[in-house]
């Protein structure tokens, strides 16, 4: 919903909320809108959740004020806090349960003091955050609610996961915690197939049902721990000590950002810039090192950087081969 719309759905709701009865064309006449505009609206605030009730004796809408929340008092920037969540950064994470964010966005921006209202709205206007790319989930909703429940009830499920690679792995899952990582929502956990814990995208399990049984969690595990020093949420059991070199060019993006708790950063003379890491495992950071092409060189260990140089080559080798068969195919034409 644009920023606009919002201030407008805001404004309808507070006049809705005052108890006054209000016509179509009343509504209209108040916001200076179309009445179009107002049914688009009141459908919107349907879509969402928000009672409005029509009258139909006097062709009139209104929410009861007992709907909405007792707002606390709130300074500008703690709503706007809130609000920039509600609005602006759902689109930054793909959260579920979005409709419901908005209907209490709503709630608590329908009962702000007037002047902390025009300071968010006009402060909402001038504020974007850029949508990162997000995993499709469709069912995020249904399927975030009904893992949670298990992870909450300790259920044990049935699930049917698809890898990358499209293998099939079915398997009893005992859900232990959800997580979001790299553009996706991830269920952690221990499968029984071999009775460690592991993590399935939630996009990628195709099915799944709950057993009528209950599991154990094991005390001893700790989510913190689990993923312990690995680069993002995977760990492969064994400690890394990664060394980096950056050239100059690329060093204001990345020394600027706290990308591991274990970063050391140190500055050269000639302009480079060295930064060291101590990681569990090497698949999750090769990828990382590889987005910054030619600007990085690693300089240890020696096995991260033949991964390295391995899937350089690999890539110069596609390219040529393809370099190749365009071609040939090109040839082929002119005859």
């Amino acid at each position: 919903m644009k920023t606009s719309r919002v201030s407008r759905i805001i404004q309808l709701l507070t006049v809705l909320q005052s108890g006054q009865t209000c016509s179509v064309e009343g509504l209209a006449t108040i916001l200076k809108i179309s009445k179009r505009m107002i049914f688009r609206d009141l459908n919107e605030l349907k879509s969402i959740g928000i009672p409005c009730s029509f009258n139909k004796r006097d062709r009139s809408y209104k929410i009861h004020p007992s709907f909405f929340l007792s707002t606390p008092n709130l300074e500008s920037q703690e709503a706007l806090g809130l609000l920039l969540l509600a609005h602006k950064a759902k689109n930054h994470i793909h959260f579920p349960f979005r409709d419901s964010m908005l209907k209490a966005a709503l709630k608590i921006e329908s009962d702000l003091p007037e002047h902390t209202k025009r300071f968010c709205s006009n402060a909402l206007k001038r504020i974007h955050i850029k949508a990162n790319p997000q995993e499709r989930m469709d069912l995020l909703d249904s399927k975030f609610s009904q893992f949670l429940e298990a992870i909450l009830q300790k259920k044990i499920l049935s699930i049917l996961y698809v890898d990358p690679e499209n293998k099939e792995v079915r398997t009893n899952f005992y859900p232990y915690h959800l997580m979001y990582n790299d553009y996706a929502w991830h269920v952690l956990g221990k499968s029984e197939i071999d009775k460690n814990i592991c993590t399935f995208k939630l996009n990628h399990i195709r099915e799944f049902e709950f057993i009528d049984k209950c599991f154990i969690e094991d005390d001893s595990f700790n989510m913190s721990d689990f993923i312990g020093r690995a680069w993002s949420m995977r760990p492969e059991g064994k400690l890394y000590d990664v060394k980096l070199r950056f050239q100059p060019d690329v060093i204001p993006n990345v020394a600027n950002v706290q990308w591991h708790s274990s970063q050391q950063t140190f500055f050269e003379e000639d302009g480079s810039m060295i930064m060291e890491f101590r990681v569990d495992g090497l698949d999750e950071i090769k990828w990382w090192i590889l987005s910054y092409g030619d600007k990085v060189q690693v300089i240890a260990p020696e096995s991260l950087r033949q991964r390295i140089k391995e899937i350089a080559q690999n890539m110069i080798q596609q390219n040529e081969t393809t370099k190749k068969t365009e071609m040939k195919s090109s040839e082929l034409l002119t005859r």
